[in-house]
This record gives C-alpha cells, structure tokens and sequence, in this order.
C-alpha cells in the first residue's frame, strides 16, 4: 500500500542535526514553550530555538534540576509544571497568561516510556496522562496566548511506538485488560498524533497549526529508566559492551539529530501557510 504522506522536500535527511535545521531562522522577539525542555530532545530543541533568538520557557516538574542542565544558556525561563497534576498545569497556564505574551511556539516534548503501572490521582494510567492528557490540558489553556501569537505552532513529540497499539477508546486506563507498559506507550503516541490532527483543524481560523512526528530512536535520555539493558541490546540500541548505536538511516539518532525533526515543525518557512489535507494531516517521519 503506497505511503499516505507527500514529501515536500525539506532539504534535510536523516543526519541533520537542530542546528544545522535552524541556521540562517530570526527567532527575535518570538516565545517558545517546551516541556522537557532540560533534558533529551528537549534540551536540543530549547538550545536550537534559543540560539534563533527565542525566549524559552522550560516549565518541569524538578526546577532546580533544570536549572543544572540548562545553566550556560541564557534567555531561558524556568516554571514549575507537573503534567500529571491539572492543578499544576492550570497554574502554569494561569502566570504564562497574565504576563499577555503572545506564545508563538509551544513544543509538547516530555513524556515517560514503558513505565511499572502507574495512575495519578483521577485514576488514569501515568503514561496516557503524562503523554496526552497532560499535553492536551497545557495546550487549551494556552490557546488564548497562541491565539495572540497571529501565527502559531503546536509541534507534539510522537514515535513510532504509535504502532504498537491504537486508543483504546474502551479502556484507556487499563481497569479490564492486563497491563502492558509498551502497549500503553503505544496508545499515548497514537493519542499525540490524533490530537494533533484535530488541533490542526481546529487551530485553523485562529492560525494555529499542529504538527506531530517521529523523532526516531533515541537511547540516552531519562524517557525511560526502566527499559533494560537486555532490551537495548536486543534491538539493536546498544553494542554488546553497552555503547549506543548510532545509524541515522536505520533511525538510530543522537539527540541532536532527533530533535532537528522537531525544530523543522517548529520553524520551517515551508511549512507556513501550508494547508495540509486529511491524508498528509498524519504523523511527521524523518524530514
């Protein structure tokens, strides 16, 4: 079956890296929100955007731990956000409002991997309400300063773990079939892609557009701790004495290159003014 998805010829592979994604892009006097911006692909992501001229805000469960990874890099504004608790995120939301800056990119980027059986305090699995609901949250209450950006951009993290399992619209929360942390994963990707889809739609007569993507295969991040080294090795991520594989063409990344995927949805002049159909409204690969 041939690919639904329309190459537009970024100019970019699978070796670019965020820098190279942004050179020669004016970020001056434009806002970005990245959660998970200190770590991963997030922290790629904050470092490239900061490096256009944006003002970054990296909102983080742990405050003074962003503040060790992103020392070093100025213009970065550091908040306090719990994607699990929608107290956290409404408060958030709340102070990033009442400053009345219009944002103009807003990167939806944290998320946890593979995790024991979690829930917060509403009931839902940690994964679905970290991954989606969290996000899904974040970006509505945000809408009004998207809105005032005249020209804004949702960019979703998903992976190719969206393959592994649909929304199970039936039992999101896994409360009647046995739990499976990959398969739970799996739902909360395929959760980014369809609300971003949806957000894409929705967005379009305030100007905002939703994006979503495929970063590849990056080991080396805190996304998840508890994937073991037998796995890594099985799938080829790690070499028999533990070091990373890296192979962009196979989609083995660093996080620099993983992140150039994020930054091109954030910023490509390609993609402005683009209006997209149902059939290239799905998930972003390897631009």
């Amino acid at each position: 079956m041939p690919s639904p998805q329309h190459p537009i010829g970024s100019g970019f592979g699978a070796e670019s890296t965020a820098a190279e994604v942004i050179k020669g892009i004016d970020l001056s006097g434009r806002t970005a929100v990245v959660t998970g911006g200190h770590s991963g692909l997030g922290l790629e992501t904050t470092r490239a955007l900061r490096s256009a001229g944006a003002t970054v805000v990296v909102p983080v469960r742990f405050p003074d731990h962003a503040r060790d990874t992103l020392a070093g890099i100025d213009g970065i504004e550091i908040e306090q956000l719990d994607l699990m608790d929608p107290a956290s995120i409404d408060a958030f939301a709340d102070s990033f409002l009442a400053t009345g800056r219009p944002l103009h990119i807003l990167v939806n980027c944290a998320g946890i991997q593979n995790v024991p059986l979690t829930r917060d305090a509403r009931g839902y699995e940690a994964q679905f309400a970290t991954n989606h609901l969290g996000h899904f949250q974040l970006t509505t209450r945000l809408w009004p300063a998207l809105r005032r950006a005249g020209g804004a951009r949702v960019v979703t993290v998903s992976a190719w773990a969206h393959h592994l399992s649909p929304v199970i619209f039936d039992d999101p929360n896994f409360e009647r079939r046995e739990y499976d942390g990959w398969l739970g994963y799996g739902q909360s990707k395929t959760a980014n892609i369809l609300f971003s889809v949806g957000l894409d739609r929705r967005g379009e007569a305030d100007d905002i557009r939703g994006f979503s993507l495929h970063p590849g295969l990056i080991i080396g991040t805190n996304l998840s701790p508890w994937t073991t080294p037998e796995y890594l090795r099985t799938n080829d991520l790690v070499d028999e004495d533990g070091n990373r594989v890296i192979d962009p063409q196979s989609g083995r990344e660093t996080a620099e290159q993983g992140a150039s995927t994020i930054v091109w949805c954030a910023t490509a002049p390609q993609l402005a003014d683009r209006l997209w159909n149902l059939s290239e409204r799905l998930t972003g690969s390897r631009i």
